[in-house]
C-alpha cells in the first residue's frame, strides 16, 4: 500500500503554479470611455487602433479621402463632433502605428499608396491636420500594414498589395531595402526583440523569416492551410513565433513555432470554428499571449513556458459586444498601483464606443509588485539608423517601471533642405553652432566713393549762391565720413542755427535715417561696444523733440541698407556759414584731437575683435571636447 501510494503520489502533478493564473479583465466605466467616435467601417484586417501614454489614435469613416482622429488619453466621454482629424490623405487609412520614440509622431498608411508620418502637439489638434512631416512613396498599390523597427530610430517597414516590403529610413525619406520575396498578398509582419529579423504570414499559405537588411529568405515553412488570412507574432527573444489562422476545415486555430525549424510547429491547437480573424498580442515581460477575434466579444489569454507543452491556456474575457479591432498600451504605460499588466482600447461594431479594458493580476497589497514588473523597453532608441542601417545589432534600453518615464516630450521638426527629421536630443552639434553664431558682427562695409571726401564735402560751402537742391546733392558725398558720436552734436547746432534764423525746424526721416545710416550706429557691435547713445528719430518731430533714451536700433520697423540712403543735409543747411559749422577743425591742435580720438576708437574695435576670436576658440573647444566622448563610444559599440 505505500509503495502504490507513492507512485500515485509522484504520477500526480496537481495544479500548475503560476502568478498569472487568476488574472482577469476589467472594463472601465462609461465616464472613463471614448464615445461617439467615428470608428470606421472598412473591412481590412487590421487593429484601426493605435495607443500610447499620450494619445489614443482610431481610424474612422469618411465620405472621401481617408481620416484618423488623435485623442489625449485624459479627454475621455463623448467627442465633440467639431473635434479636428488628420486628413492628409486622398484614399481611406488602412492602419496607424505610433513611434515607440517618440510620442508626439505617428505613421499612417492608405489605399493612395502612400505613407505619411505626422506631428501631433501635446494638446491634441484643434482643427483638422493637413500637414505631414514626411510623405513617403514607394508601393505601387495601396499600403496595408506598418511596423516601427523596435530598437532603431526612424526605421520603419512597411506591405503593400503589390506583394512588397520596403523598409525606410524616414529622417532621409528614402527606402533602405526592398523586399520582393512574396509571391501573393502580405497578411502580417513582426520584428524580433533585437529587430535583425523579420517575420512574415502570406496568402501563399507560407510563413518566412526574412533579414530586413538584405531582404533575403533567411527560413521558410508552410503555415496555416487555410483559405483566410493568418497572423504572426515574434515572442521577444525566446526564437520562437506564434501563429493564428485557420485549419482546413476553417475551424480557428493558433500554432507556436521555433525560428530555427519551420518545417514542424511546436504544438498547434484548434480554438473555435467562429470566422473572425484572429488577433495575437505578446507581452514579453510576463510571457503572456492574448487573442482576440474579429467580430468576437472576447479575449484569451495564454502563458508561454520555455518546455512543453509550451503553451498553457488562463482563461478569457467576456463581453456581450463585439468587437472591430484593438489596441493595446505599451507596459510603460500601464497602471501599477491597480496591478494593471495590461490594458486593450476596444472598438465596437455596434455602436461608435471605444473602450478601454484592463488585464489585472489581483493582489492583496497596494505596493509596487517588482515580480509583475520587470524593467520594460523605454521610449529610447538604442542606436541610430544609420548605425542599424550599417549592420549593428543592440537590445533594446530598459526602464524601471516603479519610477520611470511614462511620456516623452521630444520636439521634431523637418529641416526642408535635406528632408531630415531631427530629433531634440540629437541636436547638440547644431546648439553649438547656433551659440557660436549668435552675436556675429555686421562688417559689411559701406558704399564708399573714394573720390569724394571730408573736403569735398566741405567745399561745398564754396560759393553761398549755390540753391538749396544743389547744396543736398553735394552734401550726400559726406556718406562716405564716418562722423561718429559727432552726429547728435551736428544735428542739435544745426537746430540752434535755425532757431536762431527763425527758420522751420522740421527734419525729415529719410535725412535723420541717413545721418544713422553713415555713422553705422544701427550695428549691434558697435551700439554695445562704442558706448554711443541711441535715440529715436520720427519723421514728424523736430530735432527739439528728439527723444534721448537708449533704445536699440533693431527696433526699427524698417531696415537699413545702401538703397534706403537719402541727403543727407536738411533742407535749412542753405548757407556757406551753416556748413562750416559741421564741425571743421579750425586748428592744428583741433585736428590732432580728432585724430587721436579715430585712434582710440579704433584700438577699442581691435580688442573687441580679439575678444571674439579667444571666445570662437573656446566654442571650438567646446565642441571637439563634446564629439570626443561620442565618438569612442560609437568605436567601443
Amino acid at each position: 500500500m505505500p509503495t502504490s501510494t507513492n507512485n500515485q503520489a509522484t504520477s500526480f502533478r496537481g495544479v500548475r503554479t503560476s502568478k498569472f493564473r487568476h488574472v482577469y479583465g476589467q472594463a472601465m466605466r462609461k465616464e472613463r470611455c471614448y464615445e461617439n467616435v467615428p470608428i470606421t467601417r472598412s473591412a481590412h484586417d487590421s487593429n484601426c487602433c493605435a495607443v500610447n501614454p499620450k494619445f489614443i489614435a482610431v481610424v474612422t469613416e469618411t465620405a472621401g479621402g481617408g481620416s484618423f482622429v488623435v485623442i489625449p488619453l485624459e479627454k475621455t466621454g463623448r467627442l465633440d463632433f467639431t473635434t479636428g482629424r488628420v486628413v492628409g490623405h486622398s484614399g481611406p487609412v488602412l492602419d496607424v502605428k505610433w513611434n515607440p520614440f517618440n510620442d508626439n509622431v505617428i505613421a499612417s498608411c492608405s489605399e493612395d499608396a502612400t505613407i505619411k508620418i505626422w506631428y501631433i502637439p501635446d494638446n491634441g489638434l484643434n482643427a483638422n491636420l493637413k500637414d505631414w512631416l514626411v510623405d513617403l512613396h514607394g508601393h505601387r498599390r495601396r499600403v496595408a500594414y506598418l511596423e516601427w523597427h523596435p530598437t532603431a530610430e526612424n526605421i520603419l517597414a512597411s506591405a503593400g498589395l503589390d506583394h512588397l516590403i520596403i523598409i525606410w529610413n524616414i529622417s532621409h525619406g528614402e527606402a533602405v531595402t526592398v523586399i520582393d520575396s512574396h509571391h501573393d498578398v502580405i497578411y502580417s509582419m513582426s520584428f524580433n526583440r533585437e529587430g535583425n529579423l523579420l517575420a512574415t504570414t502570406c496568402k501563399d499559405k507560407k510563413l518566412r523569416i526574412l533579414d530586413p537588411r538584405s531582404g533575403k529568405t533567411v527560413s521558410e515553412g508552410s503555415c496555416h492551410v487555410g483559405s483566410r488570412a493568418t497572423k504572426v507574432l515574434y515572442l521577444g527573444d525566446s526564437g520562437q513565433l506564434f501563429t493564428t489562422g485557420f485549419s482546413r476545415n476553417s475551424n480557428r486555430e493558433y500554432a507556436l513555432w521555433s525560428q530555427q525549424n519551420l518545417n514542424e510547429p511546436l504544438r498547434r491547437e484548434t480554438i473555435d470554428s467562429s470566422s473572425g480573424v484572429l488577433f495575437p498580442f505578446y507581452d514579453h515581460d510576463t510571457r503572456m499571449i492574448y487573442v482576440a477575434g474579429k467580430g468576437d466579444g472576447n479575449i484569451r489569454f495564454f502563458e508561454v513556458v520555455s518546455e512543453s507543452p509550451w503553451i498553457h491556456y488562463l482563461g478569457q474575457f467576456l463581453s456581450g459586444f463585439p468587437q472591430r479591432g484593438l489596441g493595446f498600451m505599451p507596459k510603460r504605460g500601464c497602471d501599477t498601483s491597480q496591478c494593471e499588466v495590461y490594458r486593450f482600447y476596444k472598438l465596437h461594431i455596434t455602436r461608435n464606443v471605444c473602450e478601454p479594458i484592463s488585464m489585472i493580476v489581483p493582489r492583496k497589497s497596494d505596493s509596487f509588485q517588482a515580480d509583475l514588473y520587470p524593467d520594460t523597453v523605454a521610449p529610447t532608441p538604442a542606436m541610430s539608423a544609420e548605425e542599424w542601417i550599417s549592420g549593428k545589432n543592440k537590445p533594446p534600453v530598459l526602464l524601471s517601471m516603479r519610477s520611470g518615464l511614462k511620456v516623452t516630450y521630444k520636439p521634431v521638426r523637418l529641416e526642408h533642405v535635406d528632408k531630415k527629421l531631427s530629433l531634440s536630443e540629437r541636436n547638440n552639434e547644431k546648439k553649438f553652432a547656433f551659440i557660436a553664431q549668435e552675436n556675429i558682427v555686421d562688417y559689411r562695409p559701406l558704399e564708399r566713393d573714394q573720390s569724394s571726401g571730408y573736403n569735398e564735402f566741405d567745399s561745398a560751402a564754396s560759393s553761398s549762391d549755390e540753391d538749396e537742391t544743389e547744396i543736398r546733392k553735394r552734401a550726400t558725398r559726406y556718406r562716405s565720413f564716418r562722423c561718429s558720436n559727432k552726429v547728435l552734436e551736428i544735428i542739435m547746432q544745426l537746430e540752434e542755427q535755425a532757431q536762431k534764423n527763425n527758420k522751420s525746424t522740421t527734419l525729415r526721416g529719410n535725412d535723420l535715417k541717413a545721418v544713422k545710416t553713415t555713422s553705422n550706429l544701427g550695428t549691434k557691435f558697435l551700439n554695445s561696444n562704442n558706448n554711443l547713445n541711441t535715440y529715436n528719430f520720427w519723421s514728424t518731430r523736430s530735432a527739439s523733440q528728439i527723444n534721448l533714451k537708449t533704445q536699440p536700433f533693431s527696433q526699427k520697423k524698417e531696415p537699413l541698407s545702401p538703397r534706403t540712403l537719402k541727403p543727407l543735409v536738411p533742407s535749412f543747411l542753405s548757407t556757406e556759414k551753416d556748413l562750416h559749422k559741421m564741425d571743421t577743425p579750425k586748428s592744428e591742435l583741433e585736428l590732432r584731437r580728432a585724430y587721436m580720438a579715430q585712434r582710440e576708437e579704433l584700438k577699442v574695435l581691435k580688442g573687441h575683435l580679439i575678444l571674439k576670436d579667444k571666445r570662437i576658440k573656446e566654442l571650438e573647444e567646446e565642441l571637439r571636447v563634446t564629439r570626443d566622448p561620442l565618438s569612442r563610444d560609437s568605436s567601443e559599440c
